[in-house]
């Protein structure tokens, strides 16, 4: 969701995009875009995970079934009530919207269309039951019908990691025209790239006359006009048309688009011009019949906070006394590798700007800090942060330490006195908190962390500007379950030593 920064004020009609003219009735190409086929990888996927819903269904209902101490005749109504819910679960998926394309890949939305299936099946279980006074099997509606879900959701998962991985080689897309003006186009072209297994792709582009030359070299995919969006659809044969937030003309039309658009079977995108907000803080609100899309405050304090807190301090206690046996080995490594302190302690900036002392196993040789200026020539960074792939202060037990991530282990104990969280932003240094600009500052209203969604996409290879992203993604958007998927991913990246130098 990208915020086009070219936007004129209100009023400004002058650089606002155009509002095709209406063309008379005779050839107003409502349905001249021709109807683009269903891609076949969606017809594909969706009998692959037909077939692992059945198959959840007959290992969840037959568990149950060897289970019985009753006799399993063809006739007994446990039997048949085994073959009902082995029949019914694929429809009730079915009709959730559970085998939609919209949802493939998607993640929670897949995952919610499952666990709705779920809930009715439970319910019409219970309503038959009732209704046709039937004694049905407690271990099979108590125990079939959650394993089933239970299993489905694991398919789903497994399929899901399938299908990224397919969308990562190019496979699986939906080819997209996107819209607007060139630095909105751009910047959400940018994205639509880096976020890969997205599934969209690029194939074309309609922008204002005098950015045409500008989004054509740095896209390298062909560029139209604004008026001629469904002839660029149809040559190009996309599936979908993305349109970038626009100015007071964006509503007339985007009226207008979607008119055109009718019968085609393209599937039109809006993209609201919010940065880095999403999932639960966007409603629609209806407001008198009038639809109104609706942003939630971030919310920085309350419950959720407090069991964050919680759980970080338990995690972290926990943590330090597994892996104590392991620290003292690395801390005896350190110590025979090269002269100096085995820990490394360094001034970092915390939540709302308050200091503190983060720990780290020492990696380097002991006047590291001092040898900056001289390595500054060398730094491949693009913004606040020094970087170096073949740094000359790493030690050699330094460098693997820092390949699998070991030497961010004392930063438990920062996590265990409050001063740091197990996920949050990456924790800056002085330097380079004087150099944040207001945006950027916000990464200081929520602990820094010991990882973060900097850590689980690509840590050093980042740019500066795409781990301030990630870090201002992860401020707007914080919640308990988002926390659990970093950390869930975390071992991952540190076991692929992406990034790691």
């Amino acid at each position: 969701m990208l915020l086009d920064h070219s936007a004129p004020a209100q009023g400004s009609a002058a650089r606002a995009l155009p509002v095709p003219r209406p063309a008379p009735e005779s050839t107003r190409p409502l349905r001249s875009v021709r109807r683009v086929p269903a891609r076949r990888w969606a017809g594909r996927y969706s009998a692959a995970l037909h077939l692992l819903d059945v198959a959840a269904a007959v290992l969840a209902t037959g568990t149950v079934l060897l289970a019985s101490p009753l006799p399993l005749t063809a006739g007994a109504p446990l039997v048949l009530t085994a073959a009902a819910v082995v029949v019914a679960w694929p429809l009730l998926l079915l009709g959730t919207g559970a085998h939609e394309e919209r949802v493939f890949g998607t993640g929670s939305d897949e995952y919610r269309t499952v666990g709705r299936a779920g809930f009715l099946l439970l319910a019409l279980a219970a309503l038959v039951s009732y209704a046709g006074q039937l004694e049905l099997s407690r271990a099979l509606v108590l125990g079939a019908v959650p394993a089933l879900t239970l299993l489905t959701l694991g398919g789903r998962l497994a399929a899901r990691c399938v299908l990224r991985r397919m969308r990562a080689r190019g496979a699986c897309t939906k080819r997209v025209v996107v819209v607007g003006r060139a630095g909105a186009v751009l910047e959400l072209a940018g994205a639509v790239r880096r976020e890969g297994y997205a599934g969209l792709e690029v194939v074309g582009a309609c922008v204002t006359p005098d950015g045409r030359a500008r989004v054509a070299d740095a896209l390298g995919v062909p560029v139209g006009g604004l008026d001629d969006v469904p002839g660029t659809v149809a040559r190009l044969g996309a599936e979908a048309v993305a349109v970038t937030s626009a100015s007071e003309t964006a509503a007339e039309y985007l009226r207008r688009l979607s008119w055109q658009l009718e019968g085609t079977g393209v599937e039109l995108l809006v993209a609201p011009g919010l940065i880095e907000v999403a999932g639960p803080r966007l409603h629609i609100r209806p407001f008198e019949g009038l639809p109104l899309l609706s942003v939630e405050q971030p919310r920085f304090e309350g419950w959720g906070r407090l069991v964050k807190g919680g759980v970080d301090r338990l995690a972290a206690a926990a943590a330090l006394l597994l892996l104590g046996p392991l620290m003292l080995a690395l801390a005896l490594a350190v110590r025979l590798d090269s002269p100096g302190p085995v820990l490394y302690s360094q001034e970092r900036v915390g939540v709302n700007g308050a200091r503190f002392t983060m720990l780290k196993f020492r990696s380097m040789v002991v006047d590291a800090d001092r040898q900056v200026e001289a390595l500054q020539a060398q730094n491949i960074s693009d913004g606040l942060l020094f970087k170096m792939r073949t740094d000359p202060r790493v030690t050699r037990v330094g460098r693997w330490l820092r390949r699998l991530s070991l030497d961010e282990l004392p930063q438990l104990l920062n996590v265990l006195g409050g001063s740091m969280s197990l996920v949050g932003p990456r924790p800056p240094l002085p330097r380079e908190v004087a150099g944040y600009d207001s945006s950027v500052s916000r990464r200081l209203l929520v602990r820094p962390g010991l990882t973060g969604l900097w850590q689980i996409s690509g840590r050093s290879d980042l740019s500066w500007e795409e781990s301030v992203r990630l870090d201002l993604r992860y401020v707007e958007n914080w919640s308990l379950a988002l926390d659990a998927l970093i950390v869930a991913k975390t071992f991952r990246a540190v076991l692929s030593r992406s990034g790691a130098y």
